[in-house]
Order: structure tokens, then sequence, then C-alpha cells
């Protein structure tokens, strides 16, 4: 049941869509949660390169989240304007808040964090700075506008 962070599948970027892309383009995930099996919840190991975003603000209506910081400093958007987090911080996000979060790394050197988040069915992300939602769909989940019009 044990592995190697550095042996797990790097993902980078995000899946938005453009023109959304650019916020996380140097965003780096490992899913160490998926490597060992779990189905309940998922664990990332994400690192910001400088000058990059973990996703645009947002929040979730069913699914709970929860970071904590490794290594570097990482500031933390939220409606209440802005707190710098340091190694061994942590920050959560209930489900259905309507307070968006983001992660910032505004500093020359990567910062690295866990990210932690249940699997809740139904789940959909609201982005309230841009035109933006991440809804289920029969196709799956897909990013619309507010409108409701695909991407």
């Amino acid at each position: 049941p044990a592995i190697d962070p550095a042996t797990v599948t790097m993902r980078t970027g995000s899946s938005y869509p453009e023109p959304f892309k650019a916020v996380s383009e140097e965003r780096e995930k490992r899913a160490l949660g998926d490597a060992v099996g779990l189905s309940i919840f998922g664990v990332n190991h994400v690192t910001l390169k400088p000058n990059a975003g973990s996703a645009h603000r947002h929040w979730h209506t069913k699914q709970d989240e929860f970071i904590y910081v490794l290594e570097g400093e990482i500031v933390l958007v939220t409606d209440a304007g802005e707190q710098m987090l340091t190694p061994g911080m942590a920050a959560g996000f209930p489900a259905g808040v309507a307070d968006g979060h983001q992660l910032v790394n505004r500093t020359d050197r990567p910062a690295v964090y866990l990210e932690v988040g249940d699997r809740s069915e139904g789940d959909e992300v609201n982005y309230p700075d841009i035109d933006l939602v991440l809804r289920n769909s029969p196709q799956g989940r897909i990013f619309v506008n507010k409108a409701g019009k695909p991407y």
C-alpha cells in the first residue's frame, strides 16, 4: 500500500476550456489517492511553479476540500481577501459554502501542498469571478457558461 509520490504520473495544467487555461498551466498534480486505490476521497500532491495558480477562484456544491502546505509560500484568495500560507499551515473549504477559493504562488520558488477532497456524487463547481461552471450532464462533467451553454 505504500508508494513513492515521485513515481506517480504527474499531470500538468488543467482541463479548463479557453480562455481560462492560463491560470493553472504551471500547476503539477500527482494523484496519490488514485495511486493507492482510494475511491471515497482523493489526495493530490500539488506543485505550483512561480506565479502559478491552483485554479480559478471556485467553490464546490457537495465536495469538502482541505489543503496542507508542505513547502514554500502560497497566497489563499477568498471573499475575505488574501492570507499567506506557509509550511505546516492548513485550510479547509466546506461543501456548499459560496466563498470561492484559489491558491497562488507569488514567489520565485515552487510551492508544494497536499489537496484532499471527497468524491461526492453530483458535485458541481462554481467560479464566481469568471463565466464558468462545471456541471453534471448525461455525458459526464462538462464546463458551461453561467447561462448553461457548453464551452
